[in-house]
């Protein structure tokens, strides 16, 4: 029995070592793709490792340090405010809806789903935030619009509050004289923490990624974020060695960093995520309440 719990366990490590594997290969790939000269990639592909080394595509990029930095900026504070708004709202909604004493329960639940399979379509949602909330070119255009609060979260934050807070244990706090209030900051939001992480992680990651706003509601440069300065910079780069442009010449045209420059602008995206997300990574474990209630 112990020999096949060992040759087991050993089967499982080799599974995972090759998911690991298979999960960081795209990554070293991509690494090494923008670490090579534009020619190597043309001739010799894509590699593990940089056959010519060379940080054009970086140095391309961070030709405008100063937007660069500035739209990182702009990107943090989005990201900082918009996640703080977006779970602080989303709690708010959702622990009322997991209440069974709440009257009308069911039609909110119904109204909040409603939202996750129709919307009013780009034009009047452009004209309502431009005309009625006149949010254009203001900081707000980058929170607000279809990142503040999700249908989705609001349902699986919802689900989580009914499946692992005893109504026993709500009980018990109003008994002792507990209001709402504290009883939501107090008992249930401790009780929540890897909900509340995987919650931040994905409202912070949207808002992270987002360049869509940027785009709708944003003209002027200084509030770029730094996925529209990327998307920006990659579309020049497009544009240019189309042949379309009649500014630049053939040399400098064969001069831009086209393929590795993509694969810099993905780093440059993602190197910020991936060194937050291991601060995260202690909360992903499903919260088990025990002892909450007494026997």
């Amino acid at each position: 029995m112990v020999s096949k719990n060992k040759t087991g366990q050993i089967v499982l490590n080799i599974i995972f070592i090759l998911l690991t594997i298979a999960a960081l290969a795209p990554f070293l790939l991509l690494v090494s793709s923008s670490l090579s000269s534009e020619e190597a990639l043309a001739q010799y592909g894509y590699s593990f490792w940089p056959k010519d080394l060379s940080f054009g595509a970086y140095t391309y990029l961070f030709k405008s340090s100063m937007k660069i930095v500035r739209g990182y900026g702009i990107t943090v504070l989005v990201t900082l405010i918009g996640t703080l708004a977006s779970v602080l709202m989303t709690i708010m909604f959702a622990y009322p809806l997991s209440r069974k004493e709440l009257l009308f329960r069911y039609g909110f639940s119904f109204f909040v789903f409603f939202t996750m399979l129709f919307n009013g379509g780009l034009v009047p949602t452009y004209m309502m935030y431009t005309q009625t909330f006149h949010i254009k070119d203001t900081l707000w255009a980058l929170v607000v619009p279809s990142l503040l609060m999700s249908g989705f979260y609001v349902i699986m934050m919802r689900s989580f509050f009914t499946a692992n807070i005893p109504d026993a244990l709500v009980e018990a706090a109003r008994i002792d004289g507990a209001g709402e209030y504290m009883i939501l900051w107090k008992i249930v939001l401790p009780l929540s923490k890897p909900m509340l992480a995987t919650l931040s992680l994905m409202a912070g990651l949207g808002y992270w990624n987002d360049w869509m706003n940027s785009m709708y509601y944003v003209t002027d440069e200084k509030l770029y974020s730094i996925q529209a300065i990327l998307n920006t910079i990659i579309t020049n780069i497009q544009f240019l060695t189309s042949g379309q442009s009649s500014v630049a010449s053939a040399a400098d045209v064969a001069k831009l960093p086209s393929v590795s420059a993509r694969m810099a602008i993905a780093v440059i995206g993602i190197l910020p995520v991936l060194c937050i997300y291991p601060f995260f990574q202690k909360y992903f474990v499903k919260g088990i309440v025990i002892g909450g209630v007494k026997g």
